[in-house]
């Protein structure tokens, strides 16, 4: 399966607030970025942010370092029309994370479901591979995944769930948890789906 075309075909067929993920406040998301006592124009980057609502939500707090990264264009270009001017500074990067070549270094990661999707080691060595690279020393990262009670697919594709403990033990000695939840997500559709949440910071 060609993975951009299945998530430009999404995007092109669904309105923003009829995705499965979708989110009017990405509360627990903006409780960990705030608990990594960040300076307002730390660099930040949304990957597979693509038309989330936290990019909003952070340039009405202040920040002004932020990038998107997502394999869909139809998606950051929602984003980019919702936002408007208030999003000139913002940078918006279409790629797969596992071909993405940072070109700076991020105090923060926020990856709310990308992770999940990588199925294949190899995939989940690649994305690793580039977040350690794109991450200064001390940085954060934050990766939520669907929870071992969660859903096998999403938006048709399957995923790989984690426990806390697994998703420490997969990325590593370089990083280390300090902060972790849970949350069941209300989808658009009246569905539930449980999440686990951690945050991680680089060694």
């Amino acid at each position: 399966m060609d993975k951009k075309h299945h998530w430009e075909d999404v995007y092109r067929k669904k309105k923003v607030d009829e995705v499965s993920w979708y989110q009017a406040r990405p509360g627990l998301s903006l409780r960990m970025i705030a608990a990594a006592n960040l300076a307002r124009d730390a660099a930040i980057i949304d990957v597979g942010g693509g038309a989330s609502l936290l990019i909003d939500n952070l340039i009405t707090q202040g920040y002004t370092n932020l990038s998107v990264l997502d394999i869909s264009g139809e998606s950051l270009k929602c984003a980019k029309e919702r936002i408007g001017s208030s999003g000139q500074n913002v940078q918006w990067i279409e790629s797969n994370i596992t071909d993405f070549n940072p070109q700076q270094k991020f105090q923060f990661w926020h990856d709310r479901a990308v992770f999940h999707f990588l199925t294949n080691p190899d995939e989940r060595a690649r994305y690793l591979e580039v977040m350690n690279r794109s991450l200064a020393s001390g940085a954060h990262a934050m990766i939520a995944t669907f929870a071992p009670d969660g859903p096998e697919k999403c938006s048709g594709l399957p995923v790989q769930r984690y426990s806390h403990e697994s998703l420490q033990q997969i990325l590593g000695p370089a990083c280390k948890m300090v902060l972790q939840e849970q949350e069941t997500h209300l989808t658009p559709a009246g569905g539930q789906q449980k999440f686990i949440y951690a945050l991680f910071r680089k060694v």
